[in-house]
């Protein structure tokens, strides 16, 4: 019997970022390549190049908020 190899799963993708991606701007979200639409629906962290082209949208966290 011959094995197969199977692809892992996809990771899942959480829906508060896919709203969230699909809120940018249609020029923002067009701009960017396949990465970095990876990266912001999966990544723990991002590049700073990425905080750079996105930092209009991106909110501090509440914890930041009150320091």
């Amino acid at each position: 019997m011959k094995k197969r190899k199977t692809e892992p799963p996809a990771p899942r993708i959480d829906p508060e970022r896919k709203m969230a991606f699909e809120s940018l701007p249609p020029h923002i979200r067009n701009s960017m390549d396949d990465t970095e639409k990876e990266l912001f629906l999966y990544a723990e962290e991002w590049p700073e190049a990425m905080f750079k082209k996105l930092e209009e949208f991106i909110l501090p966290k509440n914890d930041e908020l009150q320091q």
